[in-house]
């Protein structure tokens, strides 16, 4: 099996630079089943989120899999809708629950909106109490991160953004990197946007590897020590994606890469106050 390589915390806790994501995988019996297809695969970080209605599966993925609990790195997320400090112990309480789990490794807000304050608070006091090993964010712009270090006991161990080829976030990599934040990336195909797989350099440059453009992206990422969860529910796919650790990009291909980059999201802005309206107007049925 392939031997995953790992990132130390600010706090001192290791995480694995590769993990496996769940986002839309509606479908809970297939979700269980990709879980278990990852873990088996030699995957041990899982990352899902209250708001993608799927951790009861990740929990039975992650039971059926038999691997110690210790040896696994599990993440879920904090949704808008349960931000401030009683309500997000509630919901740390439920997603546990879900899970089937005793503690997280890593809790995230999800989101940058509703009162994020009462809710690190109350965060900060769960990762006292040893319920979670570490706490992070997901969705900070440079400013928002930087707000809420200063007024804060904590500082966020994680920023999950989305990091791909065509949205690099090579200046918050830094920023992060400068206040001992661990950036992750979500979305690090794009979703298939802009014909990623298609692209003309990164084709160029998985045949000179003898690799997929996934595994090449992957790589990329790793190789600047950006932790990352591609997501698949095909087995074969979650397997190729795993195997990434038998090859390094050379300086050239990593600038040729770096060429791709359009500093905006494929996706949409977290500042767009329509965008900021219909998020915090989601109310999730669990």
């Amino acid at each position: 099996m392939v031997k995953i390589e790992y990132i130390k915390l600010n706090n001192g806790v290791e995480m694995p630079i590769l993990g496996f994501g769940v986002y839309q995988i509606e479908d809970l019996t297939l979700c269980e089943q990709c879980v278990y297809d990852a873990i088996m695969a030699g995957y041990r970080l899982i990352d899902t989120a209250t708001a993608y209605r799927n951790e009861e599966a990740v929990g039975l993925g992650i039971e059926r899999s038999g691997v110690p609990r210790e040896e696994l790195f599990i993440t879920t997320k904090l949704w808008i809708q349960d931000a401030g400090y009683e309500s997000t112990k509630l919901a740390f309480q439920k997603s546990l629950k879900r899970l089937k789990l005793d503690y997280l490794d890593l809790y995230l807000i999800h989101q940058p909106f509703g009162d994020v304050y009462s809710s690190w608070r109350a965060m900060e006091e769960l990762y006292l109490e040893g319920k979670i090993k570490a706490i992070g964010l997901s969705n900070f712009q440079a400013d928002r991160l930087i707000d809420l270090i200063i007024h804060n006991k904590i500082v966020p161990a994680v920023n999950q953004v989305e990091t791909n080829p065509f949205n690099q976030q090579i200046e918050s990599a830094e920023l992060m990197k400068e206040n001992s934040v661990q950036i992750e990336s979500w979305a690090p195909f794009a979703e298939g946007k802009d014909n990623i797989f298609q692209n003309e350099v990164l084709m160029s440059i998985a045949k000179n590897y003898n690799k997929s453009v996934a595994q090449v992206i992957l790589c990329w990422l790793t190789q600047r020590n950006v932790i990352v969860i591609p997501k698949s529910v095909h087995k074969e796919r979650i397997i190729e994606n795993f195997n990434i650790f038998d090859f390094e990009l050379s300086q050239e291909d990593m600038e040729r890469i770096a060429s791709l980059d359009t500093k905006e999201s494929c996706f949409f802005s977290h500042r767009d106050p329509k965008m900021v309206k219909m998020l915090s107007t989601v109310k999730l049925d669990i």
